[in-house]
């Protein structure tokens, strides 16, 4: 069988089930009663072993089984979850992520057997003990339940309707046999292998009735073997023959039922009649549905329900409500949605062209067509859009292997995980905020000792909070720990040479603040696997704004720090204000604009030799950007400039401009690695008439 069609799926459902695994555990370390958390990491480990024994991952499923192995014990109560075992754990699922990692990149799992996670979880279970005295009451149990069998002769106890069905197949010289299917002990996929009985069967005969039901064989809630009865008119060596064909069936034995049960009660017979009816009818029901599955779907049909259980009440599965789209495809169609978008300014500048040569019907189509391409734009954008979760889950294992690295005690309360972000975004915010999180834990957060000095709870807090503002999406980290040294930082750029003693004089405390945004500049006395080597808060500061965003910083010294990074909802499609510099145009993002101002010229003041206006109480500089960006011509002599207040967190600044052109939905097109451009233009749009105007970055400017 030919598995490479079902790989990826295999590798998001592997992942799925991995983090499911590491926040179950976090929650079990916590609170190692917790039943409902045990079936759940239990259920997830034994998806994981099936999922990887049908893709031929044995060493996966190898690692999987004996974990599971460990999660049967904890469930059964024979072992206590305690912290060492937690942690061995954790070394398994990172060796599965190893795995998994390995089959994405080159669809074979390496060659790592992790033989001692695998010698530690063994010996988890043999240190800890097991409890006979349940194993021996579950032997016991299992004993008598063969007695009440052989008592009853072997038989399956069947309820009233069920021996109604079996004397009416008598009396039509039916055959009625029991069976007893016996799956192989070394057997992965039990509840499949049983599904291909009850598959095979179809046609053959009807089931009245299996024990233990067909929902719990389905959910492999079964040892080794099951019992069914089978009204056919074949032979019992047919039936037995079809049975054994099924791979990894053992064996198949029982007998034939001869004699008719004692007549039940009148109303129960009816009873037996319409469920006998029922029965069938979803025999058959089920039929259609296996051949419909079988053929319409690429996966195979086990997902279908085998046959009726023996008391006729078929359960329905719900049905997802959400489909898995490959990004690339979202792309394509998100260059479609922008296409469309340019066409539609195209026929917007058009008609704004002809005026009063276009007639009015004309216009309603060209506002009916902007109604359409927003709307869509809006839809793709919202298919695009992912929650924070993906990202930020992983998180919380990580502190917690932080607290045992760092020996300091920390917690982390994370808000707002369903605040949702362009998935492009999404695949890039990851490292700026395992960064930071690294940073309050190393640097951020003090010893015990410290916090007991300043009457602070020794175990330290840090906050990751995420909500949307505006057409930004805010993410703070925040801790309860030291703050910044601003006089420590200093003296450490003046012994670096980053800074001169003179410059360290004069330097505000943002201004000290950002140095520790500049490359291989670290405040750690010694270097270890957490900090100290200098990469982190650059690469922070790098990716936010290659993302458009910028990144803010908070301190109090002895309170703690805040790191607020302002990230865009989109970079495909924005709200632009188009401005004109001489005879070029340029577009200015509609969401770092504050202020448009009419400001005469006779305001303009200087501080430190730099212009600046007064507005409202704020002093802001202006910048004037024909001069910056190098517009040709000369700037024609006006009694009033036009300028555009923008802002970037709490700073501001007055761009100035020739004129204004209006607001209008822009296409953001990356300039690629073609054009070595300064970083103040952040890319560029196609106009309605053809033309290219130029995106201007305002956080740089800034």
């Amino acid at each position: 069988m030919d598995v490479s069609q079902y790989l990826e799926i295999f590798i998001d459902e592997s992942k799925e089930h991995l983090q499911s695994l590491s926040d179950q555990l976090m929650i079990l370390e916590k609170e190692p009663d917790n039943s409902d958390t045990i079936n759940e990491i239990f259920r997830a480990a034994h998806s994981l072993k099936g999922m990887a024994g049908t893709m031929g991952y044995k060493r996966m499923q190898n690692l999987t089984h004996d974990m599971e192995n460990v999660f049967s014990e904890v469930r059964n109560g024979n072992m206590k979850v305690n912290s060492s075992l937690v942690d061995v754990l954790f070394q398994c699922l990172d060796a599965l992520e190893e795995y998994v990692s390995n089959i994405q990149e080159t669809q074979d799992e390496g060659t790592n057997d992790n033989e001692p996670i695998i010698k530690a979880l063994n010996e988890f279970i043999a240190s800890e003990g097991r409890d006979d005295a349940p194993a021996e009451q579950e032997a016991s149990s299992q004993s008598t339940e063969e007695e009440a069998k052989l008592e009853n002769n072997g038989k399956i106890v069947l309820a009233d309707f069920e021996k109604n069905a079996v004397n009416e197949a008598l009396k039509k010289q039916l055959h009625v046999y029991e069976i007893r299917v016996c799956v192989d002990e070394n057997c992965i996929l039990k509840a499949a292998r049983a599904f291909l009985v009850f598959k095979n069967l179809e046609g053959h005969g009807d089931i009245i009735k299996s024990e233990p039901s067909v929902q719990d064989i389905e959910d492999e809630k079964f040892d080794f073997d099951f019992h069914i009865v089978i009204i056919t008119e074949e032979s019992f060596e047919d039936i037995t023959k079809i049975i054994k064909s099924v791979s990894e069936i053992k064996d198949a034995s029982g007998y034939e039922i001869t004699t008719p049960f004692a007549e039940a009660k009148d109303e129960q017979h009816e009873e037996a009649k319409e469920s006998e009816e029922q029965t069938i009818a979803e025999q058959k029901e089920k039929k259609e549905e296996s051949k419909t599955a079988g053929s319409a779907s690429g996966k195979p049909a086990a997902q279908t329900k085998p046959v009726a259980s023996g008391n006729g009440n078929a359960k329905a599965k719900p049905v997802g409500h959400t489909v898995r789209v490959d990004i690339e495809k979202l792309d394509v169609l998100m260059n479609l949605v922008s296409e469309l978008i340019i066409a539609k300014n195209g026929l917007v500048a058009s008609s704004n062209e002809e005026e009063g040569g276009v007639n009015q019907s004309f216009n309603e189509q060209i506002e009916y067509l902007e109604r359409v391409t927003t709307n869509l734009h809006e839809s793709v954008m919202k298919v695009r859009m992912m929650p924070i979760e993906s990202v930020v889950s992983k998180f919380p294992r990580m502190i917690r292997d932080l607290s045992k690295k760092l020996n300091k005690k920390m917690e982390l309360y994370m808000s707002g995980e369903d605040t949702e972000l362009d998935r492009t975004v999404i695949d890039e915010i990851g490292d700026p905020l395992m960064h930071l999180l690294r940073n309050s834990a190393d640097h951020g957060l003090e010893s015990a000792e410290v916090r007991r000095e300043r009457g602070k709870s020794e175990v330290g807090s840090i906050f990751l909070d995420a909500y949307q503002d505006g057409n930004n999406v805010v993410i703070e980290v925040r801790d309860d720990g030291n703050g910044i040294d601003v006089e420590n930082v200093k003296n450490k750029a003046v012994s670096k040479g980053t800074i001169t003693e003179e410059q360290a004089a004069v330097m505000t405390d943002k201004d000290v603040i950002d140095l520790l945004f500049k490359p291989s500049f670290s405040t750690a006395d010694k270097v270890t696997d957490v900090s100290g080597r200098g990469v982190g808060l650059d690469v922070v500061k790098s990716k936010i704004e290659a993302l458009g965003g910028d990144v803010e910083v908070k301190t109090v010294y002895g309170e703690g720090s805040t790191f607020i990074i302002r990230l865009p909802l989109t970079l495909a499609i924005i709200q632009a204000l188009m401005v004109k510099l001489g005879d070029e145009k340029y577009a200015i993002s509609l969401g770092s604009i504050q202020t448009i101002e009419d400001i005469p010229v006779s305001d303009i003041k200087y501080v430190h030799a730099k212009e600046v206006i007064h507005l409202r109480g704020n002093v802001i500089p202006i910048i004037r950007l024909r001069e910056l960006l190098d517009v040709p011509g000369e700037q024609p002599e006006q009694e009033n400039i036009t300028v555009v207040i923008v802002s970037k967190g709490d700073k501001q600044a007055g761009l100035v401009v020739d004129s204004l052109i209006g607001q209008m939905e822009i296409v953001i097109k990356s300039l690629g690695k073609y054009i070595n451009i300064n970083k103040m233009i952040s890319g560029a749009t196609i106009l309605g008439d053809g033309s290219v105007a130029l995106i201007i970055d305002a956080n740089t400017l800034v």
